[in-house]
């Protein structure tokens, strides 16, 4: 299959040796697709627990935009996941970058039908397939794809991406002279100032209002007094394109105290293994209860992403005297379209009464961390905190009959760590040896619900987290369910298109299986919620057998199936219309 393949999508290129350096090389990138240029979200946009790692690039509100290649080289990659990028391609250059193509719709009609063929294969809805150089080369500018709104998509765009092959580390696409327009400076929205006595957990930050001159912006009042020693500030804005109101992120911002530069944060290049960090370069617990998104123009000791270069200092102010300090906050974004924030800065030794300091009983970052009772434990790892947290903890009753144990409450969902914490709990009645592969423990909080399958730790069960909260053992024992095909002995679906399943579950679904008349049969599964067979050629007129299975964390299975049939569609018949000189329902005697 893969030798037609290779027939149906052959090019006639020669591929230079691969280098393992580059440069932001000008007209080596196009634009990928033939739409105006035009994106609705940027590299180093600020995201729910990353920073964006490419382009969104619009496509006219329309999904079957055409994809092409945006360098030549060769498809190295495919992918077909329920979220994430969805159906996308990766695209490796002889300049040493990878592009990425996500969201798609549908592949070109031969490579389509050799990942249909290897679902098949590997009897697998999410597939990775892996090519080598000589099997699709592509010309710059080939066509590739349909667009889409695959994976975890909002809308019909193409996330666009450009890695460096060798690290796979992304960087920021507008570097390389893409036509996108942009005379356009950053806008301030907001000034933010924290107390560096304390951690940023441990506050609110003092905000202030800025007003706007052109490029210029300045802060009421345009004095700030503090009684905080040591002080930091993060500032909310963005930044948008030439001819377009979308607010993306900014690319870098620096603070400079009395004409010296102390920190500067730029988001040129990001590994997908410190996009985390994201949640250390901006207030996220003012976010999560409500607020914008502030970015800290200082760095957090636990942070140890790349976004941040000092330069003489973390971006802490230490004011020593009481003299009137000048502080400048520049953003920029990728075209060196600067805006430019300034105020006054004086300490107060009337204020600093009411400043505060540290409570000293916090856990500390860049440490191990352990939170223990006689039936919960906490384990956070060294690099896990950001900054300094209160252990804070509070227990209550098993909330409902098949919980193992009460509901334990440690830490603040709105304090972000790093990686996961190893959650510990002891249940608090017996389990028997039948149920104890289907314990699960639940983390609530006001905003989400997680489950995790509970190992066994001699007498305690251990699952990881990525948040605070709310943690409970449960014994799962209920089955996952699914909507009903139709009622009947054999069903009808000669008029229908497809078959749609919903599959739920309480703790959630692990797989959902289908047989044809005891065959594999691929169902597309977008976004997690729908599992869709379109009728193809894997199912021929006349009667078949559909059996589904559906299994959830803890192995729950639910099982079912339905004979139907499937005849050529036929339209319903035309009446006849009847002749003669009775139309109007009279004869001609009684118009007369």
């Amino acid at each position: 299959m893969l030798h037609a393949l290779k027939t149906v999508f052959i090019f006639f290129i020669s591929i230079s040796v691969y280098s393992q350096s580059f440069v932001y090389s000008k007209n080596y990138f196009r634009w990928p697709v033939q739409v105006k240029p035009g994106i609705v979200a940027n590299f180093g946009e600020l995201r729910e627990g990353h920073w964006h790692m490419g382009l969104d690039i619009r496509t006219d509100h329309k999904v079957n935009t055409p994809v092409y290649a945006a360098a030549e080289g060769y498809i190295a990659r495919v992918s077909v996941h329920a979220f994430g990028y969805g159906q996308a391609i990766y695209i490796n250059h002889p300049n040493g970058l990878t592009t990425v193509y996500g969201h798609l719709n549908k592949f070109f009609p031969a490579l389509d039908s050799f990942v249909k063929l290897q679902q098949y294969r590997q009897e697998s809805w999410d597939i990775e397939l892996e090519f080598s150089k000589n099997e699709l080369p592509v010309k710059k500018g080939q066509f590739i794809a349909l667009s889409g709104s695959t994976g975890s998509s909002q809308g019909p765009h193409v996330h666009f991406e450009i890695r460096d092959t060798k690290t796979e580390r992304c960087i920021n696409p507008l570097l390389f002279d893409l036509p996108v327009a942009d005379a356009v400076a950053p806008v301030f929205t907001k000034l933010a100032m924290y107390n560096r006595n304390l951690s940023v957990y441990d506050q609110s930050p003092a905000l202030f209002t800025v007003n706007r001159r052109g490029d210029k912006y300045s802060v009421k009042p345009e004095l700030i007094r503090t009684g905080f020693a040591r002080l930091s500030f993060a500032v909310g804005a963005y930044d948008c394109v030439t001819g377009s109101t979308n607010r993306n992120g900014i690319y870098s911002g620096e603070i400079f105290f009395d004409g010296q530069r102390l920190i500067e944060f730029v988001l040129d290049s990001m590994d997908y293994i410190e996009t985390e960090y994201v949640n250390a370069h901006v207030d996220y617990k003012y976010k999560y209860n409500g607020g914008i998104y502030l970015q800290q123009l200082f760095q957090l000791p636990g942070d140890h992403g790349r976004a941040y270069k000092p330069q003489n200092s973390n971006g802490t102010i230490v004011l020593k005297d009481t003299n009137v300090h000048s502080v400048r906050i520049e953003a920029r974004d990728v075209f060196n379209n600067m805006s430019e924030l300034t105020f006054k800065l004086q300490y107060s030794d009337r204020l600093a009464r009411a400043a505060g300091s540290g409570s000293g009983s916090d856990f500390p970052p860049n440490e191990v961390n352990v939170f223990e009772r006689d039936d919960f434990e906490v384990y956070l790892p060294e690099h896990c905190l950001y900054d300094s947290i209160p252990p804070s903890f509070s227990q209550q009753k098993q909330p409902q009959l098949s919980a193992v144990s009460p509901e334990f409450r440690f830490g603040d969902p709105s304090i972000p760590f790093y990686g996961k914490i190893n959650i510990r709990i002891k249940p608090s009645r017996p389990i028997t040896d039948n149920l104890k592969s289907r314990v699960v423990i639940k983390r609530t909080d006001k905003k989400s619900v997680s489950f995790r399958v509970a190992t066994w730790q001699m007498d305690w069960l251990a699952a990881g987290f990525s948040d605070f909260g709310s943690y409970c053992a449960f014994v799962d024992s209920e089955l996952p369910v699914v909507n009903d095909l139709a009622k009947g002995d054999t069903i009808d679906l000669s008029s229908s298109k497809n078959i749609v399943f919903y599959p739920k579950d309480n703790s959630g679904v692990r797989t959902f299986t289908a047989e044809l008349d005891g065959k594999w049969l691929r169902f597309t599964n977008d976004k997690g919620a729908a599992w869709i067979y379109n009728f193809d050629e894997r199912c021929s007129y006349g009667t078949h057998l559909l059996r589904i299975k559906i299994e959830d964390l803890v192995g729950n299975i639910t099982e079912k199936e339905w004979w139907f049939r499937r005849l050529p569609y036929q339209p319903p018949a035309k009446k006849k219309s009847h002749t003669g000189t009775k139309r109007s329902g009279k004869t001609k005697l009684q118009k007369k």
